[in-house]
């Protein structure tokens, strides 16, 4: 896989001029940031769209990938999944313990830029510039009501297939695709399961761009429902999806184990 962005941008502030009036210091904000050995793109959700849209046309199959604490405290010890994470030409923080994270270790990112937000963004973008998207994941008849309500919500959208995640041979899937050929591909198979799908069929699979959501689908079907607005602004969506789904203790507990993980780190200063 081609490799993200590297190296540091620069945006100025006001001090002092050689003839007593404002000058500007240049203050240098990373283009990159790490947290816990992911390589995070530091954006806002308005950058992570643009610098989507700048990959479409190359027609590469550049990938976008959405760790969120959990998946981080996975990479920490999986070196193939954070591999495939540094690998992407995207890698966009989702969650706030990945933000909160940075924030510990002196590096802060901009802000949470959430996979399903993302990809609501980018359904937008498709549907006015007459673009189409493919959405492979979920249980059996989630990609048909997603695709139902994402063109409601999106008019002049165009999904142009779908396929569930339940296959063994991914060969007949990836042939549909080519043969559907999407500018956007929505892989929605859970990690490490759907960037080591990525990453394998890059070469194979002439689209955009391809996003790892994980299961963003369902939430786009509307049988999983997202937190409040305002939980949502105060980083609570956790908590809620531990109310409404119970089953994910184990799981979430990922969360203080990484952040855990964070504050040994600072301390130690590595």
């Amino acid at each position: 896989m081609r490799r993200g962005a590297r190296g540091r941008g620069s945006a100025p502030a006001s001090g002092g001029g050689r003839h007593g009036g404002p000058a500007m210091e240049w203050k240098v904000i990373p283009l990159k940031i790490d947290v816990m050995g992911v390589r995070f793109d530091n954006v806002t959700m308005d950058e992570a769209l643009a610098q989507a849209v700048a990959l479409l046309p190359e027609k590469r199959g550049a990938i976008v990938v959405t760790p969120n604490s959990e998946i981080v405290y996975e990479a920490m010890a999986d070196v193939g999944l954070r591999d495939l994470l540094n690998g992407a030409d995207l890698v966009l923080p989702d969650g706030a313990g990945v933000v909160l994270g940075s924030k510990i270790l002196k590096t802060p990112l901009k802000e949470k830029v959430a996979g399903v937000d993302f990809a609501d963004r980018m359904l937008q973008h498709l549907a006015e510039t007459g673009g189409s998207v493919y959405l492979l994941g979920g249980k059996p008849g989630i990609a048909e009501l997603a695709a139902r309500k994402m063109v409601e919500k999106h008019p002049g959208l165009t999904v142009c297939g779908m396929a569930d995640g339940y296959f063994r041979d991914e060969a007949p899937v990836v042939a549909a695709i080519r043969a559907a050929q999407p500018d956007v591909l929505f892989v929605c198979l859970g990690a490490p399961k759907q960037e080591k799908f990525m990453a394998c069929h890059q070469q194979e699979l002439p689209v955009g761009l391809m996003a790892g959501l994980g299961g963003s689908l369902d939430s786009f079907a509307g049988t999983v429902k997202r937190a409040p607005r305002w939980m949502i602004r105060l980083n609570l969506e956790w908590f809620y999806r531990l109310i409404k789904e119970p089953w994910r203790f184990k799981r979430m507990l990922r969360l203080p184990k990484f952040l855990f993980a964070v504050v040994r780190r600072r301390m130690r200063g590595a």
